[in-house]
């Protein structure tokens, strides 16, 4: 069961690789934005697969506030975006 946790997370790194250089290839800062994105949920995907191949429940905790930090990140990408009128 390790040795496919950690294929699967091997897996997971080679997609999200892949998938970042093709986004970051493009100009649009919306790109960018969707790169921070894929490597919040990638990342805390490939800490969760190794955490249970390992056994060490601290890197849980890295996980979850990788992807907590890449939503903060995309929401504050979303409200400062131009013609945003602010309701606060």
């Amino acid at each position: 069961m390790i040795s496919f946790l950690l294929g699967a997370a091997g897996f997971v790194l080679m997609t999200v690789a892949l998938a970042l250089v093709v986004i970051l290839r493009r100009p649009a800062e919306v790109d960018h934005m969707m790169a921070a994105q894929l490597l919040g949920t990638g990342g805390g995907a490939i800490l969760l697969l190794l955490a249970t191949a390992t056994e060490t429940p601290p890197i849980v905790d890295v996980a979850l506030l990788l992807a907590l930090f890449a939503s903060f990140a995309a929401v504050a990408f979303v409200r400062s975006a131009p013609g945003q009128e602010s309701e606060v």
